[in-house]
């Protein structure tokens, strides 16, 4: 079963031709290819897929098995990935994931993709439909009590939940501590990715995120949209900024005419491969 080993901002995970014949049990395959001692190492598996509404459609697992609803880093590299092997001439596409229709621009340069724009759509504001165990909407700068310290989260969905944090000095916390334990808290019904921010400018936020499932990444896409959300909100962004993340920048751009966020960064193939056949 061929491979190909991608990253976007450093989030790296493990492709699949689901055009082909793939095991049935794919958060078993994502366990034991993500594994990064027994396996190829990554934060998780995509399968890249027919549709029958889109060009393409996209599901992902996270390293633990769990499926989560989308990956904007994955899905930047789902648009090289269908462009550089030539299932496709198109640089405009639709890709459908369990988090709606996302719509990608593909920048190329010399006959493969360098960059991709997506369309990220609207954020969710709402607390039950992020989940959060909350009756007010939005929720933004709520105390949360995590063994005796008080963070204040704000939260948004981007189809899949958040909680974002802003700090004064990072890197003096925890984070994969704090991290593990916001996730499993009992205030998100379907766990939480959990985002730690330092404000640099209101242009620049530099971030560090804790994914649900999956621990420290070094990038997440939604994550990075839901950070300027939450930026914007607070009142300590601009609409538009670079979002520093330990895997590299991303650009983020939340339109006020359209409420749609758009994120561009790059994505690379790292290395492909063939991995045994499950019988």
């Amino acid at each position: 079963m061929r491979f190909t080993k991608m990253q976007g901002a450093g989030n790296d995970y493990i492709y699949l031709n689901g055009f082909e014949k793939l095991p049935a049990d794919l958060g078993s395959l994502a366990r034991q290819m993500s594994d990064r001692h027994f396996g190829i190492g990554s934060d998780g598996l995509v399968i890249i897929m027919p549709s029958d509404s889109c060009d393409f459609r996209m599901r992902m697992f996270n390293s633990d098995g769990s499926e989560a609803e989308m990956c904007g880093n994955a899905s930047r590299c789902v648009g090289k990935y269908v462009y550089d092997k030539g299932l496709t001439t198109k640089k405009e596409l639709t890709l459908e994931t369990l988090a709606g229709v996302k719509h990608l621009t593909l920048h190329t340069q010399n006959g493969t993709v360098e960059q991709v724009t997506v369309d990220m759509g609207e954020p969710i504001l709402s607390a039950p439909e992020i989940p959060v165990n909350l009756s007010d909407s939005p929720v933004i700068a709520h105390p949360l009590e995590v063994e005796g310290e008080t963070f204040a989260i704000t939260c948004v969905s981007m189809g899949n939940p958040h909680a974002v944090i802003f700090l004064d000095g990072m890197d003096r916390y925890d984070l994969h501590h704090i991290g593990s334990l916001i996730e499993h808290h009992e205030l998100f019904p379907r766990r939480t990715n959990v985002e730690f921010v330092e404000v640099q400018s209101p242009q620049d936020l530099r971030m560090r995120v804790w994914e649900r499932g999956a621990g420290e990444t070094l990038a997440c896409g939604t994550g990075a949209c839901a950070t300027l959300v939450a930026a914007v909100l607070n009142g300590r962004s601009d609409r538009r900024a670079t979002l520093h993340l330990l895997g590299g920048d991303l650009s983020i751009e939340w339109r006020e005419q359209n409420n749609r966020i758009y994120m561009t960064g790059g994505a690379v193939t790292v290395f492909e491969g063939e991995w045994p056949d499950v019988k």
